[in-house]
């Protein structure tokens, strides 16, 4: 059996032999786009600047259910504002991380909103739509995001072309080594979006100076959506397989609510590392797509297709119990778990990155630079037990 450290140092090898191509693997995400406030929810006030937050997502329930019949007062301390959206972190992440990145989405409409100016200065950006908000409540065992989403449904196929200026699409999308969709559950009209790419545009796209394209999709919690709705969205991620090779990335929720749809057996726990590396398994060979990672909080566990056969993995992730920032770790994991694609690394070192980039933005309240994740790959804490 491969050690912990063997990954650690395959890992850390795969990125340093990436940096000198990094530039020939360009990248595109899309399409959503949020100016996120990270809160603290006030448990005991003691002065004008300094109090106690409720620590857990528990103790706000408990202080809700309190207030029925009655009513209560909830402070919001906001600590930080900053971009959101899955889209706009996985592709700060990429770009931080060296990556040529271009996205296309919600920043702002008819001009960028400020709080993406810097983003635009590392991105080539298509702005279509105006952006949405979220308030992301900070808990020690989790986070609740309260959206503001009504913005969202100008992020159409229409508003697409209507933008798309100077054939900025085909030549974006013709030129890129990844292309990351995320976020479906919040986006009215990507099923619109994904048809027209199936059917008018991936098609005729020239392939990428190295390897194959890759398309990465995140659904991004679709619990609110319906079973039917989630079936035909996992049939039209799997329409692309002929263009690309599609990776599903899921939490162990989003894993749960995906097996559930395709009528597949569920793992109860997600310490169970075999039961997720086989529902990645099942879930890929269901969808008969190229691959599908599962990260809980503490590891990643995922199944690949080489060469005609299906390998499995985990990794045991650097899991901290009090993170700086967790806003966004998801997107950070995906953002380096596709790195890990892109170096050509064996699954279980690509779960490797993936964890190591959320570990080091969870520990750092931001995204490292490539040299940063290489080090961290190759020094990252042992596993939590």
């Amino acid at each position: 059996m491969t050690s912990r450290l063997d990954v650690q140092a395959r890992a850390a090898a795969g990125l340093r032999a990436l940096e000198p191509v990094l530039k020939e693997h360009p990248a595109l995400v899309g399409f959503d786009g949020f100016i996120d406030s990270i809160i603290r929810v006030v448990d005991k006030r003691h002065d004008a600047e300094r109090f106690d937050p409720i620590p857990s997502i528990a103790g706000l329930g408990q202080r809700i259910l309190g207030a029925a019949g009655m009513s209560c007062n909830i402070e919001l301390v906001v600590t930080r504002q900053k971009l959101g959206g899955n889209g706009p972190i996985m592709a700060a992440a990429l770009a931080e991380a060296g990556l040529p990145t271009s996205y296309v989405g919600a920043l702002g409409y008819p001009e960028i909103h400020p709080v993406f100016a810097d983003f635009a200065k590392r991105a080539d950006c298509l702005s279509i739509a105006e952006t949405a908000y979220t308030d992301a409540l900070e808990f020690s065992d989790g986070k609740l995001m309260l959206g503001k989403l009504q913005t969202l449904g100008d992020v159409n196929w229409q508003r697409l072309k209507q933008a798309d200026h100077d054939g900025w699409l085909n030549k974006t999308f013709g030129r890129s080594s990844l292309i990351a969709m995320v976020n479906w559950t919040m986006l009215p009209h990507m099923d619109t979006i994904w048809k027209h790419l199936a059917s008018d545009l991936l098609p005729s796209l020239p392939p990428p100076k190295h390897g194959r394209r890759k398309i990465f999709i995140d659904l991004a919690d679709p619990e609110k959506r319906t079973r039917d709705d989630l079936a035909a969205a996992l049939r039209q991620c799997a329409s692309f397989q002929p263009w690309a090779d599609v990776v599903l990335g899921v939490n162990f929720k989003e894993a749960d609510q995906v097996a559930r749809t395709l009528s597949l057996t569920t793992v109860a726990s997600e310490r169970d590392t075999a039961g997720l590396r086989s529902l990645a398994q099942r879930i890929l060979e269901t969808l008969r797509i190229a691959a599908v990672v599962i990260h809980p909080r503490h590891g990643a566990a995922g199944a690949m297709t080489k060469n005609g056969h299906v390998d499995t993995a985990w990794f045991d992730g650097p899991f901290i119990e009090h993170p700086k920032l967790s806003t966004g770790a998801g997107d950070n994991f995906n953002a380096g778990f596709c790195l890990g694609l892109l170096a050509e690394l064996d699954l279980e070192a690509s779960l490797c990155v993936g964890t190591a980039t959320s570990g080091y933005y969870v520990r750092q309240a931001g995204s490292p630079t490539l040299r940063q994740l290489t080090e961290f790959c190759a020094t990252m804490p042992g596993p939590a037990v």
